[in-house]
Order: C-alpha cells, then structure tokens, then sequence
C-alpha cells in the first residue's frame, strides 16, 4: 500500500466499489441476497470511502441514522489486499468524529454473535470491542442459524464551547 497514514472522507454513494470490495472478502460476505442488499443500500446511505493515491477505493463504510443522538455502522468492508494497514481504523475514527460533532451519543454496529463459531467474525467483534463497543445482546434478527450480536458506544458530546 502506498499510504502511511489513511484518510477516510465522507464520499457519494460508490455502489460499484461496495460490490467490488465486498468480493474480496467472500469468507465474511458470501451471501449473495445479503450482498445485493448491501450494494442497494450502498445507492443511498450516507457513505465513507478510503482511497489510495491513484483515486481506487480501498474500504467503504455505509452509516445509518435512525434517530439524531444515534448512529449505526451499517457496514464496513476493507478490500482484501489491505487488511490490517489502518483503513478500518481511519473510516471508524472518521465516522466517530463526525457523530460527535453531529451530537451523536451512541454508535451502534451489528455484527455475527459469538454464538456462532467463525474465527473470522470473532476478530471481527475483537477490532470494535478495542474501539471501546460494548456486546449488549445477542438476537435471532438475521435467523436462528446467524446470531447478530448488537453493539454499542456511548460517545462524548461536544458542548457549544468546542469541549467534550
């Protein structure tokens, strides 16, 4: 990667990418009606993109807001290839600044329950848990053969004198 340093910026919907990055990573998106869903719902949720130097998205981030004080990590996928150099990290530090200025107090993400035995989710609840997400339940949302594992941050607010 050329990059040292990420930034991730909010961007206009790149559907195209999502379809693209999420077929990098089939081991944690491999269901095609799933898939499909996330590439529509890339068409018109507010989206937060990564790109190296030459303009190519490297990671996308889709956030929802359902209610003002709350957010939700919709999805985040990061394009194989750059796995662990700090493009997760840059796109939820990103989204985490901005919500706090919006005054967002609870950054919500949904992820598979570790009910479920994939390793690969596991590091997944690992990365939010070091972000400081809290587990608050585990559902049948998604079915009883995919526990969805709720998680949630509470975050500073920003006061009208800039402090937090």
């Amino acid at each position: 990667m050329s990059k040292t340093a990420w930034v991730a910026e909010l961007d206009q919907p790149v559907p195209e990418d999502v379809a693209r990055l999420l077929g990098t990573v089939p081991e944690w998106f491999g269901q095609p009606q799933s898939n499909a869903e996330y590439i529509e719902a890339a068409r018109s949720k507010e989206t937060w993109t990564v790109r190296n130097d030459e303009g190519k998205v490297l990671g996308v981030s889709l956030v929802d807001r359902h209610f003002p004080p709350v957010a939700e990590l919709h999805l985040m996928v990061v394009d194989r290839s750059a796995h662990g150099t700090g493009i997760g990290t840059a796109m939820l530090k990103a989204i985490e600044d901005d919500a706090i200025h919006r005054g967002v107090r609870l950054l919500q993400v949904k992820t598979l329950g570790p009910s479920h035995p994939d390793l690969g989710y596991a590091r997944t609840g690992q990365f939010y848990e070091k972000w400081g997400f809290l587990p608050l339940e585990e559902t049948e949302l998604w079915g009883v053969d995919t526990p969805c594992l709720i998680m949630v941050k509470p975050l500073a607010t920003i006061r009208e004198n800039g402090t937090r």
